[in-house]
């Protein structure tokens, strides 16, 4: 039988929260769901798309009866909203999230739960670089990877209850350790983020310090368009995501530097043996790549 919870309360109703609404609502995995944000326009939007049933601006009260919370704002903020309303949980609950970072975030997130809630955290591999309710649909994570990141602490039961929750989304569910889990994502997903944005930055600082004439948008072609789409995503939670996997983003971006620089020095030099072998091998692993049309971390 599919899982059933009496209440939902989504703590940010954006793209992902939004979203993971609408089918809980279109497929009555819950019989309410509270939003609970700080814009009241896009809460209103979010009613009027049928993401969530009623929205509060008091989490105290948007979780109150609540067996099911979901933390859908960056991930710097878990912290602050576990420590504001953890403790008025009632026993039973489950806390999940859909976060891009797990680590120490599951960890300390997991010591917040008052005895007898239970924390389980999750990741939607099904973004995209527009933001809000109004980009989110009932499809979207239709075919999606959904990652959870159980430890030793968590409930079987709940685990088992998230992860038949995010079958009923259309998404394929595996499990990972939290810290494998920010170290396989460093590489999948941040670094490319920090890619685009630094390459937005640079084409940006050629045309504003080097080429004023350069116009971008009139003169980019597939590409330049391909190849940055993720750097339109929102800074804030990009912001939150890079600090909280700091170590491994660092690491990866200095490995990054490293095949910049051997790409300069090939080019510098004329070497053009040197620049098709690095091409071609870059090639044959863009060809392994098995990519979902619009997924994004």
């Amino acid at each position: 039988m599919p899982v059933h919870f009496k209440q939902a309360t989504i703590i940010g109703v954006g793209l992902i929260g939004g979203s993971l609404g609408m089918i809980l609502r279109r497929k009555a995995l819950v019989d309410h769901v509270v939003g609970i944000g700080r814009r009241v326009e896009n809460l209103q939007t979010a009613v009027e798309l049928g993401a969530i049933d009623r929205y509060v601006a008091d989490p105290k009260e948007g979780i109150k009866g609540s067996d099911l919370i979901i933390l859908a704002t960056p991930v710097d903020t878990y912290e602050r909203h576990l420590k504001e309303w953890a403790h008025c949980l009632e026993p039973g609950a489950i806390v999940s999230d859909v976060g891009s970072v797990k680590g120490a975030l599951v960890e300390r997130s997991e010591a917040a739960m008052p005895a007898g809630v239970h924390f389980v955290g999750a990741h939607p591999i099904a973004g995209k670089e527009k933001t809000g309710v109004a980009a989110g649909s009932d499809g979207l994570f239709q075919g999606a990877r959904c990652i959870l990141t159980p430890t030793t602490r968590t409930d079987p039961h709940a685990l088992e209850r998230i992860e038949r929750l995010w079958e009923e989304t259309g998404s394929i569910v595996l499990t990972m350790d939290p810290h494998v889990h920010d170290a396989v994502l460093g590489a999948v997903s941040h670094l490319p983020h920090v890619a685009a944005f630094a390459l937005m930055n640079a084409l940006a600082d050629t045309r504003d310090h080097h080429v004023p004439s350069l116009d971008l948008a009139r003169h980019s072609g597939g590409g330049l368009r391909d190849t940055t789409r993720i750097a339109a995503s929102s800074p804030e939670m990009w912001r939150d995501i890079f600090l909280w996997n700091r170590d491994n983003v660092v690491a990866l971006i200095e490995r990054y530097q490293q095949a910049l620089d051997e790409m300069k020095r090939l080019i510098a030099t004329g070497d053009a043996a040197g620049i098709e072998k690095v091409i071609e091998r870059a090639k044959h692993e863009r060809e392994q790549l098995h990519v979902r049309p619009n997924a994004n971390a």
